[in-house]
């Protein structure tokens, strides 16, 4: 089974595809010729994993699955959620982002966060949406070079190293993202 992954984010397409059986080979956005933006302009997680999985559809004609991932920080209201990719401004720099997370959390005692994935997925007509959760913490300081986005100031309850200090197999086994890829490869198959 082909199917479109709506992103050109590599990070989270080799971390997908590990997730997924042999029998599902993903494509990305630049395989099927869109090297466009997909706007995100939904004021939800869900809502953005939607927008870009039905502009695919609409617009290329594909069965595709899209995703949309935040940390939701229980300190700062559940910032930087939808807005996690550019939560210090539109250049979308990882390095600015966890900054400012850790600049406002500076003095807060309460470090409870979470990952949120959500994925969308147009299969045969019909839409159906599969979401993981993984509870942790912010911590102080930056630890650890795998990993992308936050994940080098992410602990996960009932782990000591942080997301960027697993290796991207340990990390599938837990995240957000890999609960989010377990429900919908369970549906595929």
């Amino acid at each position: 089974m082909q199917l479109v992954f709506a992103s050109n984010n590599q990070n989270k397409i080799k971390e997908i595809q590990l997730l997924l059986p042999d029998s599902i080979h993903i494509l990305s956005l630049e395989d099927i010729g869109c090297l466009e933006e997909i706007p995100e302009t939904a004021d939800t997680i869900e809502g953005n994993a939607i927008l870009k999985a039905n502009y695919v559809t609409e617009k290329y004609g594909y069965d595709c699955f899209a995703d949309d991932t935040g940390l939701e920080v229980e300190a700062l209201n559940g910032e930087p959620g939808v807005y996690s990719a550019r939560y210090a401004g539109e250049q979308r720099d990882a390095e600015d982002n966890m900054n400012k997370v850790l600049a406002n959390l500076a003095d807060k005692p309460n470090r409870s966060a979470h990952f949120k994935t959500v994925i969308a997925l147009n299969l045969s007509g019909k839409q159906t949406l599969f979401t993981g959760l993984v509870k942790g913490r912010i911590i102080d300081t930056k630890r650890g070079t795998n990993g992308f986005g936050y994940d080098p100031i992410f602990v996960a309850d009932g782990y000591e190293k942080t997301f960027a200090e697993l290796s991207i197999e340990e990390k599938s086994a837990i995240s957000h993202r890999g609960l989010a890829v377990s429900q919908l490869v369970s549906f595929l198959q």
